[in-house]
């Protein structure tokens, strides 16, 4: 019983914590990052609340499918810098 309570007591420290970092970090690769670990902790709580089903399908739907969107978004949508611009033309 006291193994539970920490394990749901950490879990709910790192789910508040990557939740705050997802909205305070300014790179959006990072706060992707950050969603994922909060979707992931989540599942986590579904696990210790006995809700196996629904923790497999918070990781199939959100991790695997919106942030991979999330992740495709972010990648073919940033700038390409000076020096990258100089690679591509020689």
């Amino acid at each position: 019983m006291v193994y539970e309570t920490l394990a749901f007591a950490l879990f709910a420290l790192v789910t508040l914590g990557s939740s705050l970092g997802v909205v305070l970090v300014r790179d959006v690769w990072h706060s992707a990052l950050l969603l994922g670990m909060a979707l992931l902790s989540v599942a986590v709580h579904f696990v210790l609340a006995q809700a196996p089903f629904l923790a497999v399908m918070q990781v199939l739907v959100y991790v695997g499918g919106v942030l991979i969107l999330i992740t495709f978004a972010v990648m073919l949508t940033r700038k390409q810098t000076e020096t990258d611009d100089s690679e591509v033309v020689a």
